[in-house]
């Protein structure tokens, strides 16, 4: 069985571990409404995708 031949350093293993960030989620605008979705989504406000009517809303 492979076992390492040197102890990993707290810098390696601290610098590796530096990319496990979490990014917020992309916000577009809908081009009907104008509202703010996240992208390639249905606006749930006004049903639209892309400019196109895709789900009928109902008030």
């Amino acid at each position: 069985m492979a076992v390492p031949k040197r102890k990993t350093s707290k810098a390696r293993t601290r610098s590796r571990r530096a990319q496990w960030n979490l990014k917020a989620p992309q916000l577009g605008k809908c081009q009907n409404c104008g509202s703010r979705i996240p992208t390639h989504v249905v606006c749930p406000q006004c049903g639209h995708y892309m400019g196109r009517p895709m789900v009928v809303i109902e008030d």
